[in-house]
């Protein structure tokens, strides 16, 4: 049982994207004194600026890169910009629950895009 009833929307982020968006958050609730951070949004800034890497615009233009790749659709794309998996076995692990596997070269093409980002 869960307590939401619909989906309205989705959007995907990059953990760059997201550190953005909560150091804006974090600034505001700062400026207010009265106002504390909760338990769940201080562990998530703790994450985003520990794995926050690079910054928005460049992982979305890796984001754009992997996509220009014919077996990278848009949420896996983000997935592999989030995870920035540096060998065959984590990117495997990044196509799991897909009805495909990739071959060598699909692999390695894609490692090479992550590589240029590192």
């Amino acid at each position: 049982m869960t307590i939401f009833k619909e989906k309205v929307s989705e959007e995907f982020l990059t953990v760059a994207e997201t550190k953005e968006i909560l150091e804006d958050l974090e600034m505001e609730r700062a400026a207010e004194e009265d106002r504390e951070m909760r338990y769940e949004l201080k562990r998530a800034i703790e994450h985003v600026n520990r794995f926050a890497v690079l910054d928005p615009e460049e992982s979305l233009q890796l984001v754009e890169d992997l996509e220009e790749l014919e077996k990278v659709d848009t949420p896996t794309a983000y997935k592999i910009a989030n995870l920035r998996p540096l060998d065959r076995d984590e990117l495997r692990a990044v196509f799991a629950k897909e009805r495909y596997t990739l071959d060598g070269d699909e692999l390695d093409d894609i490692l090479n895009i992550v590589k240029q980002y590192a």
